[in-house]
C-alpha cells in the first residue's frame, strides 16, 4: 500500500510502483471493512451450503465482496440482499462449473482407459464369430450355453429349459462339443 502527498490510498503496488489494485479511501473503505465484517462469514456459510467446499467458498465470499465494492448500485440498505443473491448465483456457478469438470474427467477417464481399436475390433469379430456358430445350433443347445454364460447354475439351467435337472451336466457338455466342431468348421483352429 502506497500513499501520494495528501494522504490518500493509491493502492497495492509492485516494484516498479504501478498500481495493481485500487483501494477505496476514506469512507468507502470503512463500509466495506464494516460489512465485511459483519457479513463474511455468514456469507462463506451461505456459500458452502451450496458447493460443500469451504475453502472455496472462502473464495467465492472474498469474490462477492470484491464485486459489491465496485458496484456502487449495490451499496446501501439493499447491500445484504446484494452480498447473498450473488454469493448464490456464483455458488451455482461454481457448482455446474464442478458439475461440468466432473463430466469431462469422467469421459477423459474412459478415454484413458478404452481399448485400443484393434483390441475393440477384434472383440467385435470374435462376438460375430460367435453368434453366427450359435445361429447353427439347435436352439436348446445355444440357450443352454447361453444362459450358463449368464450364471445359471444347473438347477437353474433345469428350471428355465425344463429339463431333468439329472441331465443338464451332459447336455451342456454335448453343446459345448456341437460348438466347438461348428467353430472349428466355420473358422478353423484357433
Amino acid at each position: 500500500m502506497s500513499q501520494n502527498g495528501g494522504g490518500e490510498r493509491l493502492g497495492l503496488v509492485n516494484a516498479s510502483n504501478e498500481v495493481l489494485v485500487a483501494q477505496p479511501s476514506g469512507e468507502a473503505a470503512a463500509d466495506l471493512e464494516a460489512v465485511f465484517q459483519d457479513q463474511y462469514r455468514n456469507l462463506t456459510r451461505a456459500i458452502a451450503t451450496v458447493i460443500r467446499d469451504p475453502a472455496c467458498a472462502e473464495e467465492l465470499a472474498v469474490e462477492v465482496f470484491l464485486k459489491w465494492s465496485r458496484s456502487r448500485a449495490a451499496h446501501g440498505p439493499h447491500a445484504r440482499s446484494w452480498l447473498y443473491r450473488t454469493a448464490i448465483r456464483m455458488a451455482l456457478d461454481e457448482l455446474r462449473r464442478q458439475g461440468r469438470r466432473s463430466r469431462y474427467d469422467r469421459l477423459l477417464d474412459t478415454i484413458r482407459h478404452a481399448p485400443e481399436p484393434d483390441t475393440m475390433l477384434a472383440a467385435k469379430e470374435d462376438a460375430e464369430k460367435v453368434r453366427a456358430v450359435l445361429s447353427r445350433m439347435t436352439p436348446r443347445q445355444a440357450e443352454l450355453l447361453l444362459l450358463r454364460h449368464e450364471g445359471f447354475d444347473y438347477q437353474e439351467l433345469a428350471a428355465a429349459l425344463r429339463l431333468n435337472p439329472a441331465s443338464v451336466g451332459t447336455l451342456l457338455s454335448r453343446a459345448q462339443q456341437t460348438f466347438r466342431k461348428e467353430h472349428i468348421k466355420a473358422y478353423g483352429e484357433r
